[in-house]
């Protein structure tokens, strides 16, 4: 059976930087992953969520909570931390058949639902003039490079940040592709990319232990326990 559009969300079950990030309690106790993968599951534009990994604990999870996730078994060749995402997708999308494909990570767990659905959207609208969709985040501040050189404003013209030209940082949040795209060019972005611009508060990744620190400030604040 091929779908329209499949939620990918691969996820390894250990993490260097944060140990056991993607199982560990975050906001309202339920662990990190399951806050993106609800969002995932409640979006009526997504045929099928599915989750690559070799965790047994999400494994389990998903068996008692999610029968709906199809569940992939990381293969050992796909397990180093070192392994580009790119060669996971192709794995992904020769493993469930899609028109599109969706990619997210568990490690942004204030990402919306409305988001999601306005990314899913805007990128049906656009195609194929627009041949995939990548989620940033509007950054202006003052750049420079490791030599000292000013990348983005003119030292001698100091104009306050918010004149400058904006900057887009690829936030990793969302990514949307078809399969097309993905096996000739072995990258989720293709030629011709739609940048999405999404809220920097939603776009919190959690990389290392300050990103989790700062993510549960914010859920706190949004949900409202952080008044309390």
């Amino acid at each position: 059976m091929t779908h329209k559009i499949v939620a990918l969300m691969p996820m390894r079950h250990s993490s260097e930087r944060v140990k056991g990030k993607n199982y560990r309690p975050f906001g309202d106790s339920r662990p990190l992953f399951q806050h993106m993968l609800d969002v995932l599951v409640s979006c009526p534009k997504i045929d099928e969520v599915v989750i690559d990994t070799d965790s047994p604990t999400v494994k389990e999870i998903c068996a008692a909570q999610y029968p709906q996730v199809r569940i992939i078994d990381r293969p050992e060749h796909l397990r180093d931390g070192s392994i580009p995402m790119n060669n996971i997708l192709l794995h992904d999308v020769d493993t469930v058949d899609s028109e599109f494909y969706l990619q997210t990570h568990s490690t942004n767990p204030l990402l919306t639902l409305e988001t999601v659905q306005r990314a899913i959207d805007t990128f049906l609208a656009n195609f194929p003039v627009y041949d995939s969709l990548f989620s940033v985040t509007k950054v202006q501040t003052r750049f420079w490079d490791q030599l000292g050189r000013a990348i983005n404003h003119n030292p001698n013209i100091l104009l306050r940040t918010q004149d400058l030209p904006p900057l887009y940082e690829e936030n990793s949040c969302i990514y949307i592709f078809d399969k097309q795209t993905l096996l000739e060019r072995r990258n989720r972005i293709g030629t011709r990319p739609y940048m999405l611009e999404i809220d920097a508060f939603e776009a919190v990744d959690i990389d290392n232990e300050i990103n989790f620190q700062v993510a549960e400030a914010i859920w706190g604040v949004r949900s409202g326990e952080g008044s309390q």
